[in-house]
């Protein structure tokens, strides 16, 4: 038997470049509202953004209330002027547009497809996330895309979590395995679930004394020692 049977992946920051995604986003974005210095402008607006999606872990707000909110703060903050729904807009066809799947994530889903069950558990507004699903082309390995505005629910909330075993049948939580960049929603989600959990930590970060992390990988094809 396998240590693992089913695997909760998260897409944004795990098996996708959102960095560039979101870069090349906010170029588009800005160049269509004719701003003069977007370079300067991208440093205030990944804090606001990073403000936001950590409000939205505490289930103060939802991820569509960032779809706009986002630049309207931005646009009051900087002194912009531009409409910031149009470029809230304008921000969420370039997401859709840009960015790629990390190397050799398409080839772990596909290995680990054949033996494993896959999921796929992500906090993101529905239509960017499908966009970007489908442009990649990586829906068929995923037995169930679980998306957090689609469900009302996002992580690290156990009402995802809930959707998510619903839709699965119930495995045994003993090997089902989330696996995730992210400390505050994917590894605090999977732990307060009662799952074990693969923290994908790329870029060397340091996890408080708080965490609880079962595994740590620093690269996608780790997964298949551990998870076998």
């Amino acid at each position: 038997m396998a240590r693992y049977e089913t695997l909760l992946f998260d897409f944004d920051h795990t098996l996708f470049d959102s960095d560039a995604s979101e870069a090349g986003a906010f170029a588009i974005t800005m160049q269509r509202c004719g701003v003069a210095d977007p370079a300067s402008l991208f440093a205030p607006y990944k804090a606001i953004n990073h403000q936001m999606w950590t409000a939205v872990e505490a289930g103060k707000i939802t991820p569509n209330d960032v779809r706009h909110q986002r630049f309207e703060r931005l646009v009051d903050e900087h002194e912009i002027d531009a409409d910031p729904h149009a470029m809230a807009d304008d921000f969420a066809a370039g997401l859709g547009a840009c960015g790629d799947m990390y190397d050799g994530a398409i080839d772990l889903l596909t290995q680990l497809g054949a033996t494993h069950r896959l999921a796929m558990v992500t906090n993101a507004i529905s239509a960017v996330q499908r966009t970007r699903i489908e442009r990649v082309g990586v829906a068929h390995h995923f037995e169930i895309i679980v998306i957090s505005t689609e469900v009302d629910a996002a992580k690290p909330s156990p009402s995802i979590f809930d959707v998510t075993f619903d839709r699965l049948g119930h495995p045994p939580k003993a090997t089902t395995l989330m696996i995730g960049d992210s400390l505050t929603s994917d590894i605090a989600g999977g732990t307060g679930y009662g799952l074990p959990t693969c923290w994908f930590n790329q870029h060397g970060k340091v996890a408080g004394s708080n965490d609880q992390i079962t595994h740590e990988i620093s690269a996608l094809d780790q997964l298949f020692d551990l998870v076998a």
